[in-house]
């Protein structure tokens, strides 16, 4: 009888991981979202220069978010990243540009600062800022790369996983013993 009670506890722990660990193995966030930059407008000159800070507001980036800076007129628009808010304000020239099609995965918390460098465009106001957890000073610089360890990833609803992975196990061992 003893095979068939381990064969039911392999079940049973299959079937709690199987619930419980896509969350773990991907810890990035299960939930990572791709974002469109202007959603349905894209990235163009906007009909006001608060167009892009207040499509930026209205979405909530997490750590493994993707931005997407899409454009129809190919050599109308670009898009390069400044450094700091305050070349962001000023419009500085990061000096590479890239072209349309362009995404950004979104790999620490802090501001990140877009800009289109044609024209005026920028002074028109296509530039956004993206900014993944709590706002960062006026000061803040590009944040560093992520650690190559995966530890760093781990987050409190990942932990909170893991643990209540734990407490199953240890509940389906009890009632199948």
């Amino acid at each position: 009888m003893g095979g068939r009670k381990d064969m039911n506890m392999m079940i049973a722990c299959l079937v709690v991981m199987a619930v419980a660990c896509p969350s773990l193995l991907n810890l990035k966030g299960a939930t990572a979202a791709e974002y469109v930059v202007g959603d349905s407008l894209g990235w163009t000159v906007p009909p006001n220069t608060s167009f892009y800070s207040d499509w930026a507001a209205s979405k909530t980036f997490q750590i493994g978010d993707t931005v997407v800076f899409n454009w129809t007129e190919t050599w109308e628009h670009n898009v390069g990243e400044v450094a700091s808010k305050e070349e962001y304000d000023n419009c500085s020239d990061p000096g590479i540009v890239l072209g349309p099609g362009v995404s950004t995965e979104l790999k620490s918390t802090g501001s990140r600062f877009f800009i289109c460098t044609v024209g005026n465009h920028c002074e028109q106001g296509q530039k956004v800022t993206i900014t993944v957890g709590s706002p960062t000073t006026t000061s803040s610089l590009l944040a560093p790369p992520p650690s190559s360890s995966h530890a760093s990833s781990l987050t409190t609803t990942t932990l909170g996983s893991f643990v209540g992975l734990i407490s199953a196990l240890v509940a389906v061992a009890s009632f199948v013993a």
